[in-house]
């Protein structure tokens, strides 16, 4: 009888050796180093996502279209909708954590010319990326500047607030490149001070004030300040109110940008991008629904000199100085939010350049040796950010614009992988996956974004007039036809799309 002969022992694979190794099968080299935990990577996207900011911006939005009902009922659709998004990407990110993401999982899911689908939806993505950097600093200077007006009478013009915006946008670069290591202890805080302060502002909403609009109004009244009178008016402002709850579902395609910086990313990565938006359905349903539970008087605060209708409502509902507290509480959340914006917005530009697919790529592509970040794509995506503001000091409109394009432009790249991947039958899903229930999500999503990119560019206001007119439609012709223009005459002959495996060979 003989004896079998012992099998050699295997070392076991590190966590990190496991992480680069993954990557290197996608057809990278680790170059960002990997600092971030499961928590770090959700409080990237939950701080961009950021409730304390999107919500409060853009909060008079929803009070003239659709009021208290497209406030709180409408969070929770949009966030249950949005939630289905989110679930849908995290599959294909779970089988390709790279910092590329959204392009690099469409140029490997599609069939048929890849290079085309990794173009259009990575300019869709860094031109969305941009824009809500803008609109994020944009937000955060416009909710410091009546923090300051309230407590230190500074007036607020179109010079003070671009100027304001400046001062943040840069302040985020210098974070951003000389702080590496505080970034990363900020982004963790910033999770904990928007989770906390929420809980701060809901608590002294709900116990402070002498008086609240009756629960029944909070959920189901109607409010139609658009001027639209037609049959039906009232549902479509409503359906138009969407927007406020959308804006701020943005953002959350971070986690994945900073997969090649996450431990475990073919998990955590994923579990960043869903967690991030539950726990904002959640926590930002009670924030909305106690501001709008402390309005005292509607169509005053709606009008508010401010620009910010809830800065009004805190101070009119808590007394000034506590309505002040509260806005400082947003103040710096927004802060935190623009902040980790121009971490993701950079770490996408990176990886778009590492494939060649930028002007000048070649000098957005290096990695600072000494931090193991892209410097020059911060500053690339700090300066292009403030370039989308500028025309905020002629016509606020177009801005605003602006920022719809931002909401399309980057949907229409967080389902464009999606619905490859529902195409491609050798789609290997990754260790986090949504097993039989991935075809129902994912349609369900792409059939979402179809609406909202049809419903967001629709009229806002009557009479449609040059000051009111919706420009999204135009914004958005511009980039998709800038981008195929660019792709017919010259990015055709030499981009090939990321690099992958098989190129290798």
């Amino acid at each position: 009888m003989s004896a079998t002969a012992p099998e050699p022992a295997v070392a076991p694979v590190s966590p990190e050796d496991a992480d680069e190794s993954l990557l290197a099968q996608l057809g990278y080299k680790q170059e960002l180093r990997r600092r971030l935990s499961t928590f770090s990577n959700f409080a990237v996207s939950f701080s961009i996502i950021s409730i304390l900011a999107g919500a409060i911006t853009s909060y008079g939005i929803a009070m003239n279209a659709g009021g208290p009902l497209a406030i709180t009922l409408g969070w929770l659709f949009v966030g249950g909708m949005v939630t289905l998004v989110a679930l849908a990407m995290a599959e294909v990110c779970s089988a390709y954590p790279t910092a590329g993401a959204l392009y690099w999982w469409a140029s490997a899911l599609a069939r048929r010319n890849r290079a085309a689908w990794a173009w259009f939806v990575g300019w869709f993505n860094f031109l969305g990326e941009v824009a809500v950097t803008a609109a994020i600093d944009f937000g955060a200077a416009t909710t410091t500047m009546a923090f300051l007006s309230l407590t230190g009478g500074v007036e607020v013009n179109k010079w003070s607030l671009f100027a304001a915006f400046l001062v943040i946008i840069v302040a985020h670069g210098l974070l951003n490149t000389f702080g590496v290591n505080l970034v990363k202890v900020l982004s963790d805080v910033s999770a904990w001070w928007h989770l906390v302060g929420v809980a701060v502002i809901v608590g002294v909403l709900a116990i402070v004030p002498d008086q609240h609009k009756p629960i029944s109004e909070v959920f189901f009244e109607v409010r139609n300040a658009t001027g639209f009178g037609f049959t039906g008016a009232a549902i479509y402002a409503v359906l138009i109110g969407l927007l406020m709850a959308q804006y701020t579902y943005t953002g959350y395609d971070a986690s994945a940008h900073v997969a090649e910086e996450t431990h475990n990313a073919a998990r955590n990565a994923p579990r960043g991008i869903v967690m991030s938006v539950v726990v904002s359905v959640v926590a930002g349903f009670f924030l909305l629904f106690a501001i709008t539970w402390s309005i005292r008087d509607y169509d005053a605060q709606a009008a508010t000199g401010l620009g910010l209708p809830p800065a009004q409502i805190f101070i009119d509902a808590a007394g000034p100085g506590l309505g002040k507290f509260l806005l400082f509480i947003c103040v710096v959340a927004q802060f935190f939010c623009g902040m980790a914006s121009v971490t993701a917005n950079s770490r996408m530009s990176y990886a778009f350049a590492r494939d060649g697919a930028l002007p000048g790529s070649r000098l957005w592509k290096r990695v600072n040796p000494r931090t193991g970040t892209p410097t020059n794509s911060i500053w690339l995506c700090v300066t292009c950010s403030t370039v989308l503001v500028l025309p905020s000091l002629v016509n606020t409109t177009a801005y605003l614009a602006a920022t719809s394009v931002a909401v399309i432009g980057l949907y229409i790249a967080y389902v464009a992988p999606v619905y490859l991947r529902l195409r491609n039958p050798d789609f290997r899903p990754g260790p986090w996956n949504l097993g039989r229930w991935s075809g129902l999500v994912g349609w369900t999503a792409i059939g979402w974004v179809a609406f909202i990119c049809v419903l967001f560019v629709l009229p806002t206001a009557s009479p449609v007039k040059l000051s009111n007119f919706n420009y999204t439609i135009v914004a958005v012709g511009v980039v998709a036809l800038g981008a195929w223009l660019w792709w017919i005459i010259s990015a055709r002959k030499w981009f090939t799309g990321p690099r992958h495996p098989a190129d290798e060979t």
